[in-house]
């Protein structure tokens, strides 16, 4: 890549601030999906129970989608060099924060941990639909697919990769050890972005921030909690359903304000155009098969075949792999064949695997599972990242950071309520068919099955968007 000129008239390279920013992103965004392999240390360390300890992931998803639209702000009012510097240094205060909390303080520790928690993923939330953003303005149209296949190993390996990584960390050492570990490689990327890598490149317009856009989003906390609170025992539906109609009638307001402010927090009228209300919806759906794989596979490979937790893990190393292979090929092959074709292809595969997880799923056979587990990463990498880029390309320059932000949001919602769903069907069933009089193996395996079935028809339902979109030019 070739030099290019940043927002202060001087050369910068444009390789070294492509990757300083897709390292920062990645290993940020590994921390979203690596606790869950740590979950039993870290309740016998804190001497908590499961439903206390899963507020590090929930809590984690919730604070990530408040921030994610506050992103277009921050972007067009603060310099990017220092906008992506602070997240750095608050995801670092934030993983410092958890590995100075002693366990001896027990309960008290763990919400002392929470804060930290709630700092990293707010770095998190308003870093991932801004690297999107950044890397989009500053490609030309016509590279955009393989940039942003480059940039796909950031989303979806960091997914894979984090269960991988804790796995493998836990294993040798103890769970401070994740966070030390993870402080260590962004202190080492802040001095290269502090040395000169990252550069102001983005065009600012200077406005006020809405703070009553901003409260009202909030309502997205409460619809992402109810989410995760059904299906769980002894759930208090009185107030469950309170939250749920506040958090709605907050939403609603939230929208309808941005269709009425001059400079809305959070532009929506980028969902009046077709092809890019197609490729929210394509990447949501992909990122539900993505995100549905890597937590309830290692449930199936532990639960069922009886793996450790570290085998588990390892056993989503080749769909990781495979993703992060075919992400940057996928790129390419949307830039010359068009974005439909490789979604469609993507769509398909995705479809191929999840039939195959359903047919083969009491075969109790590792391998069949693997396979199955990278087709469906596999066709994940034809669709995500490329509906990002084709809905980008939809759109005019000036509402792709907002355009980014939406879709970044949405997908959010998508996968946490696809897991929710994932979680329940499997919990219901295998517990109903416990009660009907069938072994613990026979149950889980029909709970496994139904899983796998909804996740077939999730992805027809994708299959049938991607044929659905229009074959015009993306080039404006």
């Amino acid at each position: 890549m070739s030099t290019s000129i940043d927002q202060n008239g001087r050369q910068y390279s444009r390789f070294w601030f492509i990757l300083t920013l897709l390292l920062g992103t990645f290993t940020m965004s590994i921390s979203q999906s690596s606790l869950s392999t740590a979950y039993p240390t870290l309740m016998q360390a804190f001497h908590i129970p499961a439903s206390t300890v899963q507020w590090l992931t929930t809590g984690f998803m919730l604070v990530m989608c408040v921030s994610m639209p506050i992103s277009p702000w921050l972007l067009n009012n603060i310099s990017f060099r220092t906008l992506y510097l602070a997240d750095l240094v608050l995801f670092d205060v934030g993983s410092l924060m958890i590995v100075m909390t002693p366990a001896s303080w027990g309960i008290n520790g763990f919400w002392f941990m929470m804060v930290g928690r709630v700092m990293e993923a707010f770095a998190v939330g308003v870093l991932f639909p801004s690297y999107q953003s950044v890397l989009l303005t500053i490609t030309p149209e016509k590279d955009r697919g393989l940039t942003m296949g480059i940039a796909g190993l950031v989303m979806g390996s960091a997914l894979a990769v984090g269960p991988i990584v804790s796995g493998i960390v836990l294993k040798f050492f103890t769970w401070k050890s994740l966070f030390i570990f993870f402080m260590i490689i962004i202190t080492v990327i802040f001095a290269i972005g502090a040395l000169g890598a990252i550069r102001d490149v983005m065009e600012r317009h200077q406005t006020e921030l809405d703070w009553l856009s901003v409260i009202l989003s909030l309502g997205l906390i409460g619809i992402m909690y109810v989410i995760n609170k059904v299906g769980k025992q002894q759930v208090d539906w009185g107030s469950t359903t309170v939250i749920l109609v506040v958090s709605a009638l907050m939403l609603a307001w939230f929208v309808i304000r941005q269709f009425h402010l001059k400079t809305p927090l959070l532009e929506l009228r980028v969902l009046k155009t077709f092809n890019y209300d197609l490729a929210i919806m394509l990447t949501a759906l992909s990122y539900v098969a993505l995100i549905v794989t890597t937590i309830i596979f290692p449930l199936y490979y532990q639960g069922v075949l009886k793996l450790s937790p570290f085998a588990s893990g390892m056993s989503l190393v080749p769909g990781a792999v495979l993703l992060s292979l075919l992400n940057p090929v996928t790129g390419w092959l949307a830039d010359r064949l068009g974005y439909k074709p490789t979604m469609l292809l993507g769509m398909i595969m995705i479809i191929c695997g999840w039939v195959g997880a359903t047919v083969l799923v009491s075969s109790q056979n590792l391998v069949v599972m693997i396979i199955c587990a990278m087709v469906i990463e596999g066709g994940n990498a034809f669709v995500m990242m490329p509906a990002v880029t084709m809905g980008a390309n939809s759109l005019p320059d000036e509402l792709v950071s907002h355009g980014t932000a939406v879709i970044t949001t949405i997908r959010q919602v998508f996968g946490s309520t696809g897991l929710a769903v994932a979680t329940i069907v499997l919990t219901t069933a295998a517990k109903n068919a416990q009660q009907r009089g069938l072994s613990s193996l026979s149950a889980n395996l029909h709970g496994y099955h139904l899983v796998f079935i909804m996740m077939v028809v999730v992805a027809i339902v994708g299959l049938v968007m991607a044929l659905l979109l229009r074959d015009e030019s993306q080039r404006k």
